[in-house]
């Protein structure tokens, strides 16, 4: 079983940078899916949406990072999945966020209580980090979307 850690090592990250000016408009069906009780499926197309359009809301300041680690699971983020930031968002309190610590970047919660700030991972096998006057840290963007396979 894995130990706990204060922060889960990163060496691996992958960052990338969405091309501009690229669309690729996928059909859209107006017609939603059941996840409870099917329903009769209508077979008709709406429209057409742009991932991009839909995902990223501020392109200059957004970036497709590459998760390595398993500490924010239950948040559903996975090894291996992708993220999409944005950079030009503010970090707030709950909202999963790319940080750097002491040189490595991770992905976190942010929680604030009180005065203090925290970077919470979402497995209880890591603990939570503690944002002191000491600690060399900066937010490098908010987490707005998590891309994985099923």
């Amino acid at each position: 079983m894995k130990k706990k850690t204060d922060i889960e090592q990163s060496p691996a990250l992958e960052f990338f940078m969405p091309e501009k000016g690229k669309k690729l408009k996928l059909d859209l069906y107006s017609s939603t899916i059941s996840a409870g009780f099917p329903s009769p499926a209508e077979d008709y197309l709406d429209k057409k949406l742009d991932l991009n359009e839909y995902l990223i809301r501020n392109p200059s300041a957004t970036f497709l990072v590459k998760v390595n680690g398993n500490s924010m699971i239950n948040a559903g983020i996975n090894n291996g999945d992708i993220l999409i930031v944005d950079r030009s968002l503010e970090p707030a309190d709950g909202k999963v966020v790319i940080g750097v610590i002491n040189g490595e970047f991770t992905v976190k919660r942010i929680r604030k209580s009180g005065k203090k700030l925290f970077l919470e991972p979402e497995n209880d096998l890591f603990k939570s980090i503690e944002i002191t006057e000491d600690t060399d840290f900066k937010t490098w963007g908010v987490v707005v979307y998590a891309i994985h396979k099923l």
